[in-house]
């Protein structure tokens, strides 16, 4: 189980000069974190820029700085070389790649330059991710969103057995899974004193998550889910609602207006993957990124 990683993930300095911010190693060490954690083999590709133009470059777009025969004949033999890294591992789980970069976006890429001459972002993978369409590829910092706070009822045993579910879905699919129930939150044996600590947990949790998934099933909302789904949304994080139950709350929503308002909603957990990254041009969410993660 791998993934190709672009290289400068690892080595931000193969980047060209000014482009990499706080935010951009941020999200890199994340991606490298979540590999470590679920036991993801990292592979990085050949980084074709710093190959043909070297280190310490100066940005620019593929059609100034690398439309030439000589760098599409690179091209040519490190596309073979990555090839034979698949043919002997198998096909990875995905490509991690960076958007913007004229070789490795995914989504996006500097291709060329406007009529004034300002360098434009093209839709699309770059040029040398474009040499594995077979391969599903997948921005660093999607990939480094993985931390998901599941907010739920939690009063029934049929409560808790579907919530247990839904985290080993997610965790199927690599994603690390906060559930409030196993951290002691059990509203029939917690002690007044500890109710402080238990609050305070769970908004350190919520703190640190990057998605918010809440189960929104029932004639209304949770009053517990809907608190943490408004401190979310307030923290400007992502919130996905899992409504299945078929009831409307009105002519125009399936549950609270305010909370349908305020996050992506879907009917289905195998929906939740492609609402956290869903994207026009990644609609499939991480559907590739599956297996077992023990």
């Amino acid at each position: 189980m791998y993934v190709l990683f672009c290289p400068c993930i690892q080595h931000p300095d193969l980047r060209a000069r000014g482009i990499t911010h706080a935010m951009d190693l941020s999200a890199f060490r994340r991606a490298e974190e979540r590999c470590r954690k679920f036991g993801i083999d990292i592979i990085p590709l050949p980084c074709p820029e710093t190959i043909f133009l070297g280190r310490n470059r100066e940005p620019g777009t593929f059609k100034e700085r690398l439309d030439f025969a000589s760098f599409y004949q690179l091209l040519d033999r490190l596309e073979s070389e990555v090839r034979e890294t698949i043919e002997a591992r198998g096909i990875p789980l995905c490509i991690i790649g960076v958007n913007s970069s004229p070789t490795c976006g995914v989504d996006l890429h500097y291709f060329g330059n406007d009529a004034s001459g300002r360098a434009v972002r093209t839709p699309g993978r770059g040029v040398f991710l474009a040499r594995f369409p077979d391969i599903a590829a997948v921005d660093v910092k999607e990939f480094a969103r993985y931390r998901i706070y599941l907010a739920a009822p939690l009063f029934s045993a049929a409560e808790r057995r579907y919530n247990e579910a839904l985290r080993e879905f997610l965790k199927g699919r690599f994603y690390d899974v906060y559930l409030p129930q196993e951290s002691g939150e059990d509203g029939n044996t917690r002690a007044p004193s500890s109710q402080q600590d238990m609050f305070a947990m769970h908004v350190r949790a919520l703190d640190q998550a990057d998605v918010v998934v809440a189960v929104v099933d029932g004639a209304d909302a949770d009053s517990g889910t809907s608190w943490e789904m408004g401190y979310a949304y307030a923290r400007e994080k992502k919130v996905i609602a899992l409504r299945t139950d078929f009831r409307r709350a009105g002519l125009h929503e399936h549950v609270n207006f305010m909370l349908e308002q305020s996050s992506v909603v879907v009917s289905r957990m195998e929906e939740i993957p492609s609402a956290i990254h869903g994207r026009a041009g990644n609609s499939a969410g991480f559907e590739p990124l599956q297996g077992d993660p023990t």
